[in-house]
């Protein structure tokens, strides 16, 4: 996502890792602007602040949720290693955690970009004013109901029909896919491109993808090829 600031998300839902060792006011700043620039895929989230190493004070940590709640996004709670962190957190009315230990990755290796993490695979059915986000690839088994919402970084896979809002590559990534066995979205949206709802046709499986600057939609059976 940025330098400083990371969204992995999984199951127990978002986490933005903020880079310990960065200058606070730089923090802040990249902050500011990935919020704003990747608004669609921010807007109504709820998420877990992971902060490592660093030394928050409650006004630091004041600023931020301020910041973030501008832009409509809500922190559930915080994990840190500083006991200053926890109890800024605390104080604030956020759940504070311990930092999570995650697995060192290997020297020749890179941290692949937000919109390729890791894919989440999903059994449900969603709901009217339900929302599903995640951070990388998301693929449902299962219907999404009119009012329902599916918000992904990378692609969208619906082993199922597709009826309500649909946002693909909410990151920024333009190559982004959109994908259902019925695909009737009340909005249909990939990257910053937006697409007026596909009118009724065959119900075969389908495919969204961005191409000379619109999106287009096409059976399956013609894309793979």
């Amino acid at each position: 996502m940025s330098d400083l600031i990371s969204i992995k998300g999984g199951r127990d839902g978002l986490r933005m890792r903020l880079d310990d060792t960065a200058d606070w006011d730089r923090l802040i700043a990249q902050l500011q602007e990935q919020l704003t620039r990747n608004r669609g895929f921010f807007s109504g989230a709820r998420l877990t602040l992971e902060v490592g190493e660093r030394a928050m004070s409650e006004e630091q940590l004041a600023e931020m949720l301020t910041l973030m709640q501008k832009h409509g996004v809500e922190a559930e709670a915080l994990s840190a290693s500083a006991r200053e962190s926890r109890s800024a957190a605390r104080a604030a009315g956020l759940t504070a955690r311990p930092l999570p230990r995650y697995p060192e990755p290997a020297r020749e290796s890179r941290e692949p970009p937000a919109h390729e993490g890791d894919a989440l695979l999903v059994a449900r059915t969603v709901r009217s004013g339900q929302v599903l986000r995640h951070s990388g690839h998301l693929t449902l088994i299962g219907d999404v109901n009119p009012g329902g919402e599916l918000i992904a970084g990378g692609s969208v896979v619906v082993w199922g029909r597709l009826r309500g809002l649909v946002h693909a590559g909410a990151l920024g990534n333009a190559e982004a896919l959109v994908c259902a066995l019925e695909l009737r979205p009340t909005q249909l949206r990939i990257a910053d491109q937006i697409a007026t709802t596909p009118r009724g046709g065959p119900h075969t499986p389908e495919v969204a993808r961005i191409e000379d600057g619109q999106i287009v939609v096409e059976p399956w059976e013609s894309f793979k090829r």
